[in-house]
Order: C-alpha cells, then sequence, then structure tokens
C-alpha cells in the first residue's frame, strides 16, 4: 500500500505534467482530484461519486459567490462604455506634458480601469488598445511602451474591486470588505513606483520616450469632466463599500447599474454591446467556477492524503524562522507564476499554504495573538494575502507564461517580444521592491482596515 503522503505528491506531479501538456488547469484539477481520492479513500470511487451528486451545488450556491459574476460584467460594460479612453485622456492631459508623461498616464489609466475592471488580463488588453497608438503617435521606445502596458495591467488584479482578491478571500474565510481595504494602499503604492520607474527610466534614455506636449485649456476642461463619471462610480462602488453602506454584491450590482446607466446617456454602447458583454461575463464566470470546481476536487483529494498537514508539520521541524519560511514561500510562488496564472495558482496553493502559515504563528486559534510574525491570526491571513497577490501578479509579466507580455505583444506586433519584456524588468524590480516593503512594514497593509473598523 502506497503512503498516502506519496500518493500526494505523485498527484501534484500529475497535475503539473498535465498543466505542461496543454491541458486545461480545470479539467486537469478535476481529473487528479477525482482519480486521486479515489485510489487514495478506501471505496474511493463510490465516495467520490456520491459528492460529485451536491458538490457542484454546495460550492456554487453560496451568496458571495455572486459578486464575481458582477464586478466581472461591470467591468465587460466599462470596457463597451468607453471607460478606458476617458481615463487616459484624462490622465495624458494631467501628465503628457513631462517627459515620460504619456506612459505614466498609461499606468494612471491602467490603475482607473482595473479599479472597474478588477481584472488584469482584461486591464491590460484594454488599455493596450487605447494607450499603445498614443505611445507610438509620440515615437516612444517599444520596449517601454510595452513594457509599461503589460506592467500596467497587474494592477488589476489588487487595486479593488479584484476578482483574484474575492477567491482568496473566499479560500481562507476573510472577509471581502476587509480585504479590499487593505489593498487599497499597496495599490496606490504600486502605482507610484511604477510611475517612479517610468520617470528614472527617461531620465537615463531620454530619447525612449518624450514629453507629449501640454494640451490647451479646452482640451484639460474637457478630459477632465469626461472622467467625472468613472471617478464618481469608483467612489459610489468602493468608498460605499468602505463606509459600510452596502456589501460587496450589491455594490457590484450597483456598480453594473451605474455603468449602464453612464453608457445609455453617453450613447457609447454600439448594436450587440450589452449582448456580448454578457456573453463575455458568462464565458469568463463558466471558467472561473469550473477552475472552483477542480479546486475542491483537489482540495479533498490533499486533505484525504494528508499532504498540507504533512508539509505544515515538516517546516515546522526544519527549525526555519517564519520570516525565512515566508519568503520561501514568496520566491515559489514567483517561480509557480512562471507557469500557471494568477487564479489557477491561488486556487491551487493557497489552501496548502495557509494552514502553514497558521502554524508558523503559533496555531489555529483565530484572533489568537501569534508568536511567530508577532499578528493575530485575522491580521495574518490579510497580510499574507496582500503579499500573495503581489507575488501573484508577478507571473503575469514574467517568461514562459506572462500573460499580459504575450497579450500586448499581440497588439505590437512591431516590437519583439524579448523586447517587451525587457521592458517589464524596471518594473518587475520595483515590484520586488514593493514586496520588501509590505515585508518590512505590516502596517502598510493592516493601517486602513483598523482606521475604518475603529
Amino acid at each position: 500500500m502506497t503512503d498516502p503522503v506519496t500518493l500526494g505528491f505523485l498527484g501534484l506531479g500529475a497535475l503539473l505534467v498535465l498543466i505542461i501538456l496543454r491541458m486545461p488547469i480545470a479539467y486537469a484539477m478535476i481529473l487528479v482530484g477525482g482519480v486521486g481520492t479515489a485510489v487514495a479513500v478506501p471505496n474511493g470511487v463510490n465516495m467520490m461519486l456520491a459528492q460529485l451528486k451536491t458538490l457542484a451545488y454546495g460550492q456554487f450556491a453560496v451568496y458571495d459567490l455572486a459578486v464575481i459574476p458582477m464586478f466581472i460584467l461591470m467591468g465587460a460594460l466599462a470596457t463597451k462604455a468607453g471607460f478606458s479612453q476617458a481615463l487616459f485622456r484624462a490622465t495624458n492631459a494631467w501628465l503628457g506634458w513631462m517627459r515620460g508623461g504619456t506612459a505614466m498616464a498609461a499606468i494612471g489609466a491602467c490603475a482607473g480601469f482595473g479599479a472597474v475592471a478588477g481584472s488584469s488580463l482584461a486591464t491590460a488588453s484594454t488599455m493596450g488598445k487605447v494607450a499603445l497608438p498614443e505611445l507610438r503617435r509620440y515615437n516612444y521606445a517599444g520596449s517601454l511602451a510595452t513594457g509599461t502596458l503589460a506592467a500596467g495591467g497587474v494592477l488589476g488584479i489588487l487595486i479593488p474591486p479584484s476578482v483574484v482578491l474575492i477567491i482568496y478571500a473566499i479560500i481562507v474565510e476573510a472577509n471581502i470588505v476587509t480585504m479590499f481595504m487593505a489593498a487599497l494602499i499597496p495599490g496606490l503604492i504600486a502605482v507610484i513606483l511604477f510611475m517612479l520607474t517610468i520617470a528614472i527610466y527617461v531620465a537615463v534614455f531620454p530619447e525612449s520616450g518624450p514629453s507629449a506636449g501640454a494640451v490647451d485649456r479646452a482640451e484639460f476642461r474637457a478630459a477632465s469632466l469626461g472622467v467625472i463619471p468613472v471617478l464618481l462610480i469608483f467612489g459610489v462602488v468602493i468608498g460605499g463599500i468602505y463606509a459600510g453602506f452596502y456589501n460587496p454584491t450589491p455594490a457590484a450590482a450597483v456598480g453594473v447599474f451605474l455603468v449602464w446607466l453612464v453608457g445609455v446617456i453617453q450613447r457609447q454602447f454600439e448594436k450587440g454591446s450589452i449582448r456580448s458583454a454578457l456573453i463575455e461575463t458568462a464565458s469568463t464566470t463558466g471558467m472561473i467556477f469550473l477552475i472552483l470546481l477542480g479546486a475542491e476536487l483537489m482540495s479533498i483529494y490533499m486533505a484525504r492524503v494528508r499532504l498540507p498537514q504533512f508539509t505544515a508539520e515538516w517546516i515546522l521541524g526544519s527549525g526555519l524562522e517564519p520570516f525565512t519560511v515566508l519568503i520561501l514561500i514568496l520566491i515559489t510562488l514567483i517561480l509557480l507564476g512562471m507557469l500557471l496564472d494568477s487564479l489557477s495558482m491561488i486556487l491551487l496553493v493557497i489552501p496548502f499554504l495557509w494552514p502553514v502559515m497558521v502554524a508558523l504563528n503559533g496555531g489555529p486559534m483565530q484572533g489568537a495573538e501569534g508568536s511567530g510574525f508577532g499578528m493575530s491570526t485575522d491580521e495574518l491571513r490579510i497580510w499574507f494575502g496582500i503579499l500573495a497577490l503581489v507575488v501573484v501578479e508577478l507571473g503575469l509579466i514574467t517568461p514562459p507564461v506572462g500573460m499580459n507580455v504575450f497579450v500586448i505583444s499581440a497588439m505590437a506586433k512591431d516590437t519583439p517580444m524579448i523586447q517587451t519584456f525587457k521592458g517589464v524588468v524596471p518594473f518587475f524590480c520595483m515590484e520586488i521592491f514593493r514586496v520588501g516593503l509590505l515585508l518590512a512594514f505590516p502596517g502598510l497593509v493592516l493601517w486602513l482596515p483598523e482606521l475604518l473598523r475603529g
């Protein structure tokens, strides 16, 4: 009889092989989780079939999950309603007069659109269509233009509302509103650091990012007025959540209505736009929910073979300091990000890592003061979640997957992909610096939730 833990490692190996063979991650997890449970558990086939009768319903008939399709729909409608153009026009009017200002404007617009769309790939693809022609018009270096847009896209994963952040909160049973609060300051730090990166880059290579020149007063006024509806929607949705007026799910519904209303009033929707947005939402939601089902089957399998418990016990017995283990975990997440997309990685890895983090902190009791990281379990789940999402972001701009790089490269066919990867290197380095800041100063994550709760 094969040792259960050995079966667990064999299952993980099989999953990675299937992913390398390009099997969709949802199908790979369903296959490995189902077959693994059937093999590892006595009478496992019957048990698996019995669970499958109610597993999908039990997994998806959860009120909190309704927020996912609502925020996806809000982002899809925002794309059709031309919010990306309004954001870029405004930020370019404010920043374009500086050297490298149009690239900085693209970062600001990516942050603004990510706050509405909640998706990195949607942010990268949408803002690429809007900003790339302008960056070309002002003769920006190909590596800086494409690298800026690929890196700017990652802002969508952290700046609330974020679909991946919601999934993390559900996995570790954190409060979604609290996670949204915790993500705001790290997200704003990323925007500032990315703009600083561009400023340093164009100072070293002045010809790579020329100034677009100042716009006239009429254009500045028109651009600023044009972005007001976007800012108001963000304020109503996210501000309402922070203020406690409503929870994320009704907030998302309000956001969908407001985006639709603005699009109708401004006559931005073309024929078939609403239908296209609904189909896009259904397709993306179906993919996410199928991955959730696969992750649940994998969790059942891994719980049966006790692999998470074994991992936690092995790490505790290693004698390594908690912060050393945390840094090793973050490095592992960066490496995994080179193979897996962000959502799949969160669903696959966090159920393993969270018990380890709790054990390192001194115990499983919620609210108990932990000895490992000097914070309570509730604080740890917030801090660790933001750290994990920041490093997961890096997978979107690192080879060989680097989905944001592929998206931008598909648009900028005149710029070799290797140039785009070179263009994201300064942003990658700045992201590592941000991780160091959040590790050294947990208050950057925890201060705002504590303030707003108080």
